[in-house]
């Protein structure tokens, strides 16, 4: 069969033209539209998007297009901007890693050093200077120490890399709305930050730069836009090359805690005499709350006020789940309290004498550690500021603005209390007792007397106490009264020195000759210019409260000048051998054994059976001066045991008149006071034996003295006549 009846295909002529494509068969089905590439598709919605704004109308079009490609200007400048920012932050960070030192060498900051002060038994009782009780980290603290500072300071502490922009954009918000500038009040600084500007961003003082430490550490706070940003700047460095508990360690041994105390540890031993690793929740949060504001808020000085503020530390560690309630609850009733050595504050006016009595550099300026071993008694020193504040609540009137100063000594000049004025617990105070210069009146009379017994006279050679006057070049004359405005006839040098009579003492003096007084006084330590004058008996010189106490205390113990200290020896922090002794105690003779053992004899009369009786112990033997100068300006007891000299002076810091005030009364009632709470369970010793020579019968003053005139008597021994 032939295929003829299949149908043929349709015949197609030959290009006839070559410019001409030919036309492609049409199929009956539709073919596939070949996909856009991703350049074809934005071309596509970009003619999409400039047809679409063409129909919106021209303008709209004109300004939308101008607007976008203003956004799209800003975006690009933006991201490059940032880029270079971002770049040289990084390399700024990178510089700051490379500078910063291994984290031990940054662990004590101070500029100075510290001075530790050991009573008797060797327990500190004050601190001064710069003290850094040693560098503790934050896994040796007490982990509620650690808490404590977080929860106060930096509760994100551990989550951010140094800086928190949060809590700079919360501390700017609230400056703003407290009406300051945005970085002025609250900044928002991490602890991180903290301890960057207590480093000073790495820069170290330079008294060439900066006129004091003072002035050094101000620069480091300033808290301006370039200093914030380097302040930051550091602290990612620090988040770099440091470790959380590194940062922590740092800022824990070098931030201020009040009371001279640098770092945790230091404050610790300061205020509760413990370890730092020690501490509980209590002790924890009031050393925390310090952070803020360490002189204000620092126990010493307010304790009420730093208990209140460690109560909201604890509520803080509370909310960040350190505490439980219980806990919290129980910590706030029983809030953290002072240690002794704490509640003496820097060692009161005890402590600011010794320091001024040791070498500035190693005391003032030092930049050491130093140890300070003293003479101080502590239970002496208590027993004395009770004392006094017995006698100004019970016998003084209210209101009244007199001042008191007492000095209690051994009798080899070691100084074992002192006050220097009514408040007790202060550091930096006028002291009385040492810087203030009196008049001593009646109490210089006994260095009169033992002028005339060196010179070989007894207690029992009479004078005559009758008016008496002297012609004084260049003032007239002068006549000494009795404060009784009374005289006595013949009376023996003890009665005379029993009563405190005037006449007599002076009489005495200018027949030894005052030049003999002068220099008996200042060997025994009265160091201040004695008046070439008549009224040098009368204790017309000004001289101050340890130098009489120290003169007193070479009376008792037999006639040896002593020098009041209170420093035994210096040594340096860690040190075993000591780099000075004390500069005090015993020294030169002034008058003979029994010279001093008959004058304290005729002084022990003065309390028996004289002027000085309100100073009486009962079942103790007590020898001592009352003095009251003139218009009653100054009051003086001073007065001792076998064991311990006591110098009271009592006064105005103004020179106004005491009213009613004499040394007999209140200063010795407060003398008796302090003794009756110093000799407490003590045994009592007596005083230096002394066999009194038989008392003459006092003859009437018209008869004639069957006894030379002592005045004769002291001008034969002045002259070797026998």
């Amino acid at each position: 069969m032939s295929d003829s009846k299949k149908k043929k295909p349709t015949l197609v002529a030959d290009k006839r033209y070559a410019g001409r494509k030919a036309r492609p068969t049409k199929s009956k089905t539709k073919p596939t539209k070949p996909k856009a590439k991703p350049a074809a598709k934005k071309r596509v919605r970009g003619a999409a998007r400039r047809k679409s704004a063409a129909k919106r109308g021209g303008i709209i079009g004109f300004f939308t297009g101008i607007f976008r490609w203003i956004l799209r200007l800003i975006w690009t400048i933006t991201w490059r901007v940032s880029t270079v920012i971002l770049l040289i932050i990084a390399l700024a960070v990178g510089y700051t890693y490379l500078q910063l030192p291994n984290v031990d060498e940054l662990l004590d900051g101070r500029a100075r050093g510290s001075v530790t002060l050991l009573d008797r038994e060797n327990d500190v009782f004050a601190w001064r200077g710069d003290q850094f009780g040693g560098a503790v980290t934050a896994e040796t603290t007490s982990k509620h120490l650690k808490n404590a500072v977080i929860a106060t300071e930096d509760k994100r502490f551990f989550k951010h890399f140094g800086v928190s922009p949060r809590g700079v954009a919360s501390a700017v918000r609230i400056n703003l709305r407290e009406g300051r500038g945005p970085l002025s009040g609250h900044g928002g600084s991490t602890i991180t930050q903290q301890t960057a500007k207590l480093l000073c961003l790495g820069v170290a003082f330079d008294k060439d730069q900066w006129d004091s430490e003072a002035a050094y550490v101000a620069d480091c706070r300033r808290g301006s836009m370039a200093r914030k940003i380097k302040e930051a700047i550091y602290a990612m460095a620090m988040e770099a090359k440091y470790s959380k508990d590194e940062i922590l360690s740092i800022y824990l041994n070098r931030a201020y805690m009040g009371g001279g105390a640098y770092g945790a540890e230091a404050a610790a031993q300061r205020y509760f005499g413990k370890n730092a690793g020690q501490l509980n929740p209590a002790e924890g949060a009031m050393i925390a709350g310090l952070l803020t504001a360490p002189s204000t808020l620092s126990p010493t000085s307010n304790l009420k006020r730093s208990q209140d503020r460690a109560a909201t530390v604890l509520r803080l560690m509370n909310d960040q789940d350190f505490l439980s309630d219980a806990d919290t609850a129980k910590w706030q009733q029983n809030p953290a309290t002072l240690s002794e050595a704490a509640q003496a504050k820097s060692g009161g006016y005890f402590a600011d004498w010794v320091m001024s009595t040791g070498p500035e550099f190693f005391t003032k300026n030092t930049t050491e550690d130093v140890i300070i071993s003293t003479t101080l008694d502590q239970r002496i020193q208590v027993a004395t500021e009770e004392g006094l504040k017995w006698v100004f609540e019970n016998k003084v009137r209210e209101g009244s603005k007199a001042e008191a100063a007492i000095v209690v000594m051994s009798a080899d000049g070691a100084v074992r209390a002192m006050v220097g004025g009514r408040k007790t617990k202060v550091s930096g105070a006028f002291n009385r007792a040492v810087q203030a210069k009196r008049q001593t009146g009646s109490a210089f009379k006994p260095f009169v007397y033992a002028t005339a017994l060196e010179l070989g006279y007894s207690h029992i050679d009479t004078v005559l106490d009758a008016p008496y006057c002297l012609n004084i070049p260049g003032s007239g004359e002068w006549c000494p009264r009795n404060y009784t405005n009374k005289h006595y006839g013949n009376v023996s040098l003890e009665w005379a020195l029993q009563n405190s009579l005037n006449v007599p003492a002076v009489k005495i003096s200018e027949a030894v000759g005052r030049d003999n007084v002068r220099k008996v006084a200042g060997d025994f330590g009265i160091a201040s210019d004695l008046k070439d004058t008549p009224a040098l008996a009368l204790g017309a010189s000004e001289s101050s409260l340890l130098e009489m106490t120290g003169a007193y205390a070479g009376i008792l113990n037999g006639g040896s000048s002593v020098t009041p200290y209170g420093l035994i020896q210096l040594r340096l922090q860690g040190d075993s051998e000591p780099l000075m002794g004390s500069g005090g105690g015993i020294g030169e003779r002034v008058i003979s054994d029994g010279a001093a053992r008959e004058l304290v004899y005729m002084m022990q009369k003065v309390v028996s059976e004289g002027t000085g009786g309100r100073a009486k112990l009962p079942g103790w033997e007590v020898a001592g001066k009352t003095g009251t100068t003139s218009a009653a300006k100054d009051a003086w007891f001073i007065g001792f045991t076998a064991d311990y000299v006591v110098g009271v002076w009592m006064g105005y810091d103004d020179n106004t008149p005491l009213s009613g005030v004499t040394g007999g009364g209140l200063p010795a009632e407060i003398w008796h006071q302090v003794m009756s709470r110093v000799t407490e369970g003590m045994t009592p010793r007596p005083l230096p034996d002394f066999v009194p020579k038989q008392k003459p019968t006092p003859l009437p003053e018209a008869q004639p003295n069957n006894r030379e005139n002592v005045l004769e008597q002291l001008l034969k021994g002045l002259l070797g006549v026998n």
